[in-house]
């Protein structure tokens, strides 16, 4: 691993977190906000007005020419071939072994000009793997350490982008982007999309307007109670919506199929490990990652053990926390299949306890 990516980095909102008092903490090699005002404030801030979630972090590849097609075509799960210009698409890495090395947005910029958007902890390796199955020579540039992203969210960030553009941003379906002045900076790249479920926008610029973006953002939100939001309401936010976290939900040993990604994982072209995944969604898997709610008082954290009646471990908590929109406990964990069924019985371990618990069907949180 290269010494730059063992330093700890700052994004360039790094002063502005520092200013507002953030918690803030290494995550994914950066030092990053956690909370401003609390986690529940945050979170109910994204559900019900407008908040911002730095996430400079992130990780984005452009991949140009004739050929950066059939390079996305053979590393990603989903189908890339049928984007349009200004059209995202959500899809995995699958490795060689049945596990995934990232899940990644694509964008499709134009014809043979794509944008990949990966996890922050994953640039390297996304990268080296990117380089490892490229057999055509495709131009690719990483640009993630000069550009920097913020995601507006909630049901009130269209009102407040609206007034810092003229481009009618409700023209912009789920999943689509366009490029246009934003903020008074030129060729802004702003995307409906989001990890949260209320609603949003992200948008890439460059590093060098920063302050500028953040001042007339939250300038425009002031009158619909904006407010800076940490990733830790970001993590509730997309667990309440049942959203994969990579590292946690899933990693370079749970497959697509396991995961409940089998929509993002079409058979209908050639791919990385196509035919092994193929037979486990042909014969079925023999664990999958499921929903759940405690039906006893307890919250379920990531790795607490999933148990039967017996009290045998079965599986593993992957993600849990107490849902601030729901006032319920819920969590994601792989099962036996099983086990897998809605209303399903099983226990978390929590201290030693056995704490009842059922399958549920995700999301969990419903607009």
């Amino acid at each position: 691993m290269s010494d730059t990516a063992t330093a700890i980095l700052k994004t360039p909102f790094f002063h502005i977190h520092q200013a507002l008092g953030a918690k803030i903490l290494p995550f994914a090699g950066y030092e990053m906000p956690i909370t401003y005002s609390g986690v529940i404030q945050e979170h109910e801030c994204v559900r019900n007005k407008v908040g911002v979630f730095d996430v400079s972090h992130m990780g984005e590849f452009i991949l140009r020419g004739p050929h950066a097609l059939d390079l996305i075509q053979k590393t990603t799960s989903n189908d890339a071939s049928k984007l349009t210009d200004g059209k995202v698409q959500y899809s995995c890495f699958p490795n060689l072994d049945g596990g995934i090395v990232d899940d990644l947005l694509v964008y499709r910029i134009k014809e043979d000009q794509y944008m990949l958007v990966v996890n922050a902890s994953n640039i390297e390796k996304d990268w080296n793997w990117l380089k490892q199955n490229d057999t055509w020579g495709v131009e690719m540039l990483n640009i993630s350490g000069k550009t920097s992203l913020l995601a507006v969210q909630g049901p009130l960030a269209s009102k407040t982008l609206q007034k810092l553009t003229d481009f009618q941003l409700d023209s912009l379906a789920y999943y689509t982007f366009a490029k246009f002045q934003f903020a008074g900076v030129e060729n802004a790249l702003v995307s409906a999309t989001g990890y949260t479920g209320s609603g949003g926008f992200e948008i890439y610029f460059d590093n060098e307007h920063a302050d500028l973006m953040w001042e007339k953002i939250f300038e425009a939100g002031k009158e619909f109670g904006i407010e800076p939001v940490g990733l830790a309401c970001r993590d509730t936010l997309r667990l309440e919506m049942g959203f994969c976290l990579y590292g946690n939900d899933i990693n370079d040993t749970t497959s697509p199929i396991e995961a409940g990604l089998g929509w993002i994982t079409k058979f209908t072209k050639d791919f990385n490990n196509k035919a092994a995944l193929e037979a486990q969604k042909t014969n079925g898997v023999s664990k999958k990652l499921v929903g759940f709610e405690l039906v006893d008082k307890g919250i379920p954290r990531h790795d607490y053990e999933i148990c039967d009646a017996e009290g045998n471990t079965i599986g593993i908590v992957t993600s849990g926390t107490m849902a601030p929109s729901l006032k319920k406990a819920v969590g994601m964990g792989y099962v036996p299949s099983e086990y897998s069924a809605v209303d399903a019985q099983i226990f978390i371990k929590v201290r030693d306890k056995l704490l009842a618990a059922k399958v549920v069907k995700m999301p969990f949180y419903k607009a």
